[in-house]
């Protein structure tokens, strides 16, 4: 049972980094940026983009992960344009979660809680 759960989680590790460069670059982020965004050092980060398949996610790099995902997703069924969805994040917010600033500049705070946050927000615009 452990084996499966193990090749299972390297599974979704692998799918949610091919998804990922193209979420970064959709929103415009620097390689130093992206690897914040995952947790990693951006050498890391290079070496994953490069071979998804071979990187070893643990569980904090797969939930944030599946939050980014879940970012973008929520953001393009918010704002169907795509050019809308896509610059969400670099647009400065006046909701008080962002006080002003841009949800990218809360979620390059490094930590998990920021992206929960965002998430959340955006899971309850859906309604």
């Amino acid at each position: 049972m452990q084996q499966m759960t193990a090749q299972k989680q390297h599974q979704l590790g692998a799918a949610g980094l091919r998804a990922y460069p193209n979420i970064a670059r959709a929103w415009g982020l620097t390689e130093t940026q992206a690897a914040r965004l995952l947790g990693t050092p951006e050498s890391t980060y290079r070496r994953w983009k490069r071979n998804p398949e071979r990187a070893n996610l643990d569980v904090n790099h797969l939930e944030r992960l599946s939050l980014i995902l879940g970012i973008y997703k929520n953001l393009h069924i918010l704002l169907p344009r795509e050019d809308a969805a896509n610059s969400w994040v670099r647009r400065p917010n006046t909701n008080p979660l962002f006080g002003g600033h841009t949800p990218l500049e809360r979620i390059l705070g490094g930590q998990v809680g920021d992206l929960v946050a965002v998430r959340q927000h955006l899971d309850g615009a859906r309604g």
